[in-house]
């Protein structure tokens, strides 16, 4: 990091980047006061910050790597910058400021990628996003009817910002890198042309730059920056996981899938744990043990589905209902976050109240891993769950570390993350069961070896459907998260919304292009569509698991190159093609690896599909053997069983791929 100082202040530089420019009459620093309010209903929040003062620091004193700032010359020293190789460490002697504002010199053309997981856009110039792990919200569209209702009902509508995992990292088209440690609410606001702004509740720690001759080079520091993940399991290559919630009928659905064909790797039954019914629809029963009533025999149906090679997986989350027995014994040994009044903090979760198990208490969170994931689940026969929520820890509770909540908020995904792989590798099966988020913050890929992208509407909606979860696979991607799937069908049925088996064989098009296939019955399975219920979607289904698995050899490699060099498997085609300009926004299309380009049917109806297909290579359709040149867009016929999939020419396996033309 280069300091050169100017007639009217100083430029801060990294490799020939100028990252940030300073002068009296345009500063780089803003600090001040605010006073905010967070309410939180059941996961989303009502966030508004009431501020007191923002005040430029327009005089900075250089000594040596050192920065002070003040309001003027001869002012008190309110912020003070140390410079390191490639990191500015935030030291604030005026005790009274909790906002702050710095200024990142751009460009006019410049784009930007990353904020963790954002569902509906990918280039990220043009808007302000604030960096707050929370429900995504139901339609997170304001224009529409379906969000309007969620937010009159359950204040649950949710924008196009709100997502499940944010991470205070970005990636520039400049090939550079920014990332802020903090855990306190940020924003990044990139709508000027000259300066992106990032303003944070609360003095950083620091913010850490990343600079590479490439885009590949760029993302592989930051995965090692954030921890890579281990292989895929060798088990996931046989086919999809079945996610079924039909208590013991869900083994003879099994068999009916089985019997038309489809490849299965596992059965995925959330409802292992018990069910209760509440307006919004059938709830898990929130306490992490089989339940006998529900699943009898569970342990041997277990042992018999690993004997052909069928593996089975539950569910868990980090909070107990307050109606179970394991909730006692937490309660008892003094684990859970407490109230304002030292008692368990109880949790409205919909008609049902749970504690919130205290994972800033090392004892609690070694409980848990042992207790609950070890014994209850691995131990019993699991191969595998989803780790759902880690968003919801509120803001209002007294934790064991003395850390204020609203500051250990964003952290607690990776808190989460944590307890499950430190289960996992309790047992020795790192790399071999696989649990799945949808929450993160800074440092979850180290952790969690699989990311899906939460829940989605059951429909094409386009801020809350099946393309979101492209966008969602590529921007968590940039950040070393390699792994990523969804819920094919989506999950929420809400007023009236439900899915169409246009919609259910649409997603696992795409699905059959992803790291995991895995399928869900959503919120309310007995009004929603099946896949099992029709016979052309489960045919289509099983021809889909078998593209997953003639791809098997691909994804493999994929795979080790993830372990390997921190790169995702759904990448965006500038990571391979940075002279076309063209691809720098594309979000409802993205490479399977360096060598296929998927462009999944997004929305109903849709026929065909106009593709940009990169510049450098010869691009040959999956379906039909015909050849294009890259660097121009084409359109191809797109019926059903044949989303738009093209593959590299030059491919070390285009034999593999153009096999694809006879499943």
């Amino acid at each position: 990091m280069q300091i050169t100082q100017t007639p009217s202040g100083f430029t801060l530089s990294l490799k020939g980047r100028v990252l940030i420019d300073h002068s009296g009459d345009a500063p780089c620093l803003f600090v001040g006061q605010g006073d905010a309010r967070m309410d939180m209903y059941r996961g989303n929040f009502d966030i508004e910050d009431y501020v007191t003062e923002r005040s430029p620091l327009r005089y900075a004193r250089i000594s040596g790597k050192t920065i002070s700032f003040s309001a003027a010359e001869g002012q008190p020293v309110r912020l003070v910058l140390s410079v390191g190789e490639s990191t500015l460490d935030f030291e604030a002697p005026d005790r009274s400021i909790n906002r702050v504002w710095l200024r990142i010199a751009a460009e006019r053309d410049e784009h930007v990628w990353g904020g963790g997981e954002q569902m509906s856009y990918f280039d990220m110039r043009g808007r302000r996003f604030p960096l707050w792990t929370s429900e995504p919200g139901v339609g997170r569209d304001k224009t529409t009817e379906i969000t309007f209702k969620a937010d009159v009902t359950g204040k649950s509508g949710g924008d196009y910002y709100n997502t499940n995992y944010p991470q205070p990292t970005y990636l520039s088209s400049r090939r550079y890198a920014l990332h802020l440690e903090t855990t306190a609410y940020s924003a990044f606001d990139f709508r000027q042309e000259q300066v992106h702004e990032i303003e944070v509740w609360a003095v950083p720690e620091r913010i850490e730059f990343f600079a590479a001759p490439s885009f590949i080079e760029l993302v592989e520091r930051l995965s090692l920056r954030f921890g890579r993940q281990p292989p895929l399991p060798d088990w996931i290559y046989n086919g999809a996981i079945v996610g079924l919630k039909d208590g013991v009928n869900s083994f003879e659905r099994l068999e009916n899938f089985l019997a038309a064909g489809v490849k299965v790797s596992g059965l995925w039954c959330e409802d292992w744990v018990g069910l209760r019914h509440t307006t919004f629809g059938a709830r898990l029963f929130w306490d992490w043990q089989a339940n006998d009533e529900r699943y009898p025999n569970l342990r041997q149906r277990i042992a018999e589905l690993a004997d052909r090679d069928i593996r089975f997986l539950g569910y868990v989350n980090p909070y107990l209902c307050a109606d179970g027995p394991l909730f006692v014994e937490a309660e008892e040994a003094g684990y859970f976050a407490k109230n304002a009044d030292n008692q368990t903090a109880l949790v409205d979760f919909g008609e049902f109240d749970c504690g919130v198990v205290d994972f800033t208490n090392p004892k609690a969170s070694d409980w848990f891993a042992e207790r609950v994931i070890g014994q209850s689940m691995l131990d019993f026969g699991l191969s595998g769950w989803m780790a759902d929520f880690g968003e919801y820890l509120p803001i209002d509770v007294t934790l064991a570390n003395g850390v204020d909540a609203r500051l250990m908020h964003n952290a607690w995904p990776t808190l989460w993350a944590e307890v499950n792989a430190r289960a996992v590798a309790s047992r020795g099966k790192t790399g071999e069961a696989l649990f799945f988020m949808r929450a993160g913050f800074t440092g979850v890929g180290a952790h969690c070896p699989l990311l899906w992208g939460g829940d989605q509407s059951v429909d094409f909606s386009r801020h809350d459907g099946l393309v979101t979860v492209i966008c969602a696979a590529l921007s968590s991607g940039l950040l070393g998260n390699a792994y990523h799937h969804s819920d094919i069908g989506g999950y929420t049925s809400l007023f009236g919304n439900v899915r169409t088996p246009e919609l259910l064989m649409r997603w696992a098009e795409m699905a059959a292009f992803t790291p995991v296939m895995r399928s869900h019955e959503g919120n309310r399975p007995a009004e929603n569509l099946q896949i099992d219920q029709d016979p052309e979607v489960l045919s289509h289904f099983a021809r889909m698991t078998a593209i997953y698995v003639h791809l098997a050899p691909y994804l493999r490699t994929l795979s080790a190159e993830a372990v390997a060099r921190g790169l995702p498997v759904q990448r965006p085609l500038f990571l391979h093609h940075e002279d076309d300009p063209a691809t720098y926004t594309i979000q409802d299309a993205y490479l399977y690896g360096a060598d296929m380009l998927v462009a999944p049917v997004w929305r109903p109806g849709e026929k065909d599909r106009t593709v940009h297909l990169p510049s450098g290579r010869q691009w040959v359709h999956a379906w039909t053997g015909q050849a294009y040149r890259g660097g121009a867009a084409v359109t191809v016929a797109a019926p059903l069983c044949q989303p738009a999939v093209f593959y590299a020419e030059d491919a070390a396996m285009a034999d593999l791929f153009a096999r694809l033309r006879n499943l």
